[in-house]
Formats: structure tokens, sequence, C-alpha cells
């Protein structure tokens, strides 16, 4: 239900003469801004973790690194770009639209001066708790005290992480609101850039040289926070520090990322529960997920988050302006056009996973054997890939409306069910078993946040799903084959030098897409059907 707009909570009217967005939006044209601006970074993460890769290999030295920068990681996937969007964006966009600018940017000052105390109090919680930490998340580095010493070092520099990039997720929020996509999708660009150089120019100068590593999180992330300041100045949406408690609007925000943080962070959840799992397996486990993980990582943020992040605030508006007719429309053209690139995406991760680790990390201290262990986790992860986007297309349909309480339970659901699946596959299947687990886990939960939106009545789909459905499947089945056709011998792959194989790989990548979309244009698809305004 929403709120009133009570005397005092909401401004007239008016607000700041910067930054007024007037006109209609086109989404398609807005998810491609997103799309590639983030296809750049993750190109860039693809060299960061190849120079990794070469770098240091997959062995005690990378297993430190990835179990350090796990926990700020997975502490920003929950509360910066996780729990604290969902539940910041629909609030600020109710400000905008009725309150103006004026009341909006009130509420980001204070929310972004709270959060900054409270980020500072916990980055020195973590620093000093850091041994704590590692035993409980990574218990067994215990038992060799070389390992636990480096993964302790490098989390005590990466911690504070975590306060940069909160930060950089409030200006991401509100340039996001603004229709402002380009800057926000680009910055992880700049993390990445910082990995490249420190690994290739730095390590030396460090003892032992992994630890470049972990400085390179600290400086990546005081890069992504300098590139907000000019973007909100040019919108007139710059805070300036105003410490309140007793807010309505950072109250609301407040009350909503709690249970947020279990809503959207199933996935994140799980991975850091599979790191428990792996930490007791051979040494290189846990960089022969966390290399497939990245692999997945580039569809789910070039599509999933992507389209989360376009949807988010236009399905905001249309709660906010109680117009339900265009909200459902909206949902249902993100869902048609997540099936129509994830299916194939996910289809081709799995046809191309040795060509496609031989190629980004087949070299130096990456071995052979790290190449098979790594595709086995990757085909896993792979199986779920549709579920991981579906589920950042679905959950905004309830966190638009404040809807909280329905994801959470479904949350819960699916972090009991993977974590029975990791007891039920890491027997048989090892680390691929837990990458499984999390995909299947995806499924049930993508499946369970369709079901409830149907029973509220908050979506209704638009007619032709089945034969949209049979014309997807039937061009995704024509693009494997031709990929299987023209894949070679897993040999080639081995022997071929690193510039061919990259040379291969691309025109395969050219060559199933063309052979995908020339089908869907052969069976009546066009892009011009997915044209939307906002």
């Amino acid at each position: 239900m929403r709120p009133p707009a009570a005397a005092g909570v909401f401004p007239q009217p008016g607000g700041h003469k910067h930054g007024r967005y007037n006109g209609r939006m086109n989404l398609l044209k807005a998810l491609a801004t997103v799309s590639s601006m983030t296809l750049v970074s993750r190109i860039l993460g693809f060299v960061r973790d190849a120079v990794i890769a070469r770098m240091f290999g997959a062995g005690l030295a990378t297993d430190a690194f990835f179990v350090a920068f796990r926990i700020p990681n997975l502490l920003r996937r929950l509360f910066a770009e996780g729990a604290f969007s969902q539940a910041f964006v629909p609030i600020l966009s109710e400000y905008k639209a009725r309150g103006g600018e004026s009341a909006a940017k009130l509420l980001v000052e204070r929310t972004a001066t709270l959060l900054s105390l409270v980020l500072v109090a916990v980055s020195l919680l973590g620093v000093a708790l850091a041994p704590v930490i590692i035993y409980i998340t990574a218990p067994g580095f215990a038992a060799d005290s070389t390992k636990f010493g480096i993964t302790v070092a490098m989390l005590r520099v990466t911690f504070p992480y975590i306060l940069f990039i909160s930060l950089v997720s409030i200006a991401g929020g509100v340039l996001n609101t603004w229709s402002r996509f380009a800057v926000p999708a680009f910055t992880p660009t700049l993390l990445n850039v910082s990995f490249i150089v420190g690994a290739l120019f730095a390590a030396p100068y460090f003892d032992p040289p992994v630890m470049v590593l972990a400085w390179a999180v600290f400086l990546g992330g005081i890069l992504q926070l300098a590139l907000q300041f000019p973007a909100l100045a040019m919108i007139g949406m710059l805070p300036r520090p105003r410490l309140t408690f007793w807010d309505p609007g950072v109250r609301r925000v407040l009350a909503l990322m709690g249970p947020a943080v279990i809503g959207v962070s199933v996935s994140q959840i799980s991975l850091i529960i599979n790191t428990i799992f792996a930490s007791f397996l051979a040494n290189g486990s846990v960089s022969w997920l966390y290399y497939a993980d990245r692999l997945m990582e580039f569809p789910t943020g070039l599509l999933g988050v992507a389209l989360g992040t376009v949807l988010l605030p236009s399905l905001s508006k249309y709660h906010a302006e109680a117009d339900t007719e265009r909200y459902s429309r909206l949902l249902d053209w993100g869902l048609r056009l997540t099936l129509i690139l994830a299916l194939p995406a996910a289809a081709a991760l799995a046809a191309l996973a040795l060509p496609l680790v031989t190629t980004l990390f087949h070299y130096g201290e990456f071995g052979e054997h790290d190449v098979w262990m790594t595709r086995q986790a990757l085909i896993a992860y792979s199986v779920g890939l549709l579920g991981l986007i579906l589920v950042k297309v679905l959950a905004p349909g309830f966190y638009a409306r404040q809807n909280i309480r329905t994801p959470v339970r479904i949350a819960i659901v699916t972090l009991l069910a993977t974590q029975a699946l990791n007891a039920a596959l890491i027997m048989p299947l090892g680390h691929a078993g837990l990458a499984l687990s999390i995909g299947l886990g995806a499924c049930l939960n993508a499946g369970l946040l369709y079901r409830k939106l149907r029973e509220h009545a908050i979506y209704q789909p638009q007619p032709g799903w089945g034969l949209f459905l049979l014309k997807v499947a039937a061009s995704t089945g024509a693009m494997v084959a031709a990929l299987w056709a023209v894949m070679g011998t897993d040999a080639w792959w081995f022997a071929a030098p690193g510039a061919v194989r990259a040379l291969a790989l691309s025109g395969m990548v050219a060559g199933g897409a063309l052979v995908y979309f020339a089908c869907l244009w052969l069976v009546g698809l066009r892009p011009v059907d997915f044209l939307r305004s906002a």
C-alpha cells in the first residue's frame, strides 16, 4: 500500500533545476547503454583474471586472495548492490515523483551521511576481527599457518572496500533514478584496471607478491567513488553531510534493507557457504570455482544485472502512480527479453566451456588439470544461469512495490534447498557439485518468485508465450548444433597458441550468434518487437 504524502515528508513539487528528465525513455536503448558499459567492464575482468592466472596460477596464494576478497565482495553484493539498492531506489523514486527533486536530494544526503558513519565502524571492526572472520568463513585454512596468515593480512587490506563501494551504490541509485545509466555501469571498470596494472607492474614490490591484489582492491574502491562526484554534480544531486536519526525516509530504507539482505542475496550467501565446503577440498578448488563463477557472471551481469538496473526505477515509478497495467506489461517485456538472451547464453557457456577456459586462463601456472577442473565447475554453473538471470528480473517486481516478506520467505526456502543439494552433491561431484547446487537453487528461486507474482496478480502474461518459447528453443538448438560442428578436438585447444585460440573462439562466438539471430529472424522474431518506452 502506498504511504500518503504526509505534510512535512515531501516538499512541494519543483525541486532543483538540474537534471530533470522530461519525456519518455527508450528502455531498449537504456539496456543497450548499461550492457555495453558492463561489457567493457567484463572484458577487462577477463583480462584481469587471465593476468592473475598467469602471474599466480591456482594454488595457495590465489586461494588466500579469493577468500579474502570474497568477504568484502559478498558484503558489496549483500548491502551495496543487493539489499541497499532494492530498498533505496523505490523510495527515492517515490520521493522524486511525489515531492520533487529537493525532497529526493534531502533523502540522499541523510541516507549517505548515516550509512557512511555505520560503514566506517563496520570497516574498522572487520579489520580488527580479520582472523576470526577467516576462521569462520574458511576453517580449512587454519590447518596451514602460512595460508591462514596471508589470507588474514589480505582481508585487512580489502575490508574497507565495503565502505567505498556502498557509497558508490548510493550514487548509482541516484543516477539510475535520473536515467543516467552510463556512469554506474562503467564504474566497475576502474577496479579491473587497478587489478591489471597492479599485477603487471607492482607485484615485485610486495612480499609476498600476491599482496598487490589486496591493495588493488583498496585503490579500486577509491577510484570508483571518485568517478561519481562529477556525475552527481551535473544533475545537482551531489550530497552534503546531514546527520539525522529520525528522518522517515531513511528509516523506511533501513527497514526494507534488513529483510532484503536475505531476499536478494541467496546466491551470494550460498557462494560463501560453498567457500567453507571448498576450503576442505584439494588445493585449487576455491580458485577453480572462482574462475568458473567469473565466466558465469559475464552473461549474468550483461543481462540480469543490466535488466534489473533498467527495470527497477520504471517499475517503482509505475507503482507510485498506481499504474498496474503498465507495471505488468513491463515485467512481461523483461521476462521475454531475458529468455531470448539468457537461454542461448547458458547453452553456449556449456558448449564452449573448454574453449573458454583454455583461451582465457591456460597460461603460465594455470595447467591442464586446472582447465579440466574449471570446465567441470563452469558446466555445472551453466545449468542454473537462466534461473540466476530470471531472479534479477523477477525480484524487482516485488521490491519496486516495497514488498519484502514474499521474497524473503522464498529466499529462506531456496537457501535451505541449496545447502541440502550441497550436502548431496559434494561427495560424488566435488567442487562441481557445489557449483551445480547454486544453479539449481537459483532455478527454484526464480520459479517460486514467478509463481507468487502470478498469485498476487502483480504479473499477467501477455498473449503468445507458448509460440515464443518454441521459437527461442528451436533457435538455441540450431546454435548449439552449429557450435559442436566446428569446435574441433580437446587436444587442439590445449596445443594451439593463445592468439590462435582467441581468434578461433571469437569466430565461434560470432558464428553462433549469427546462427541464433538468423534463426530468430526466420521464425518471425524481430528487434522492433522489443522496443519499449517508459
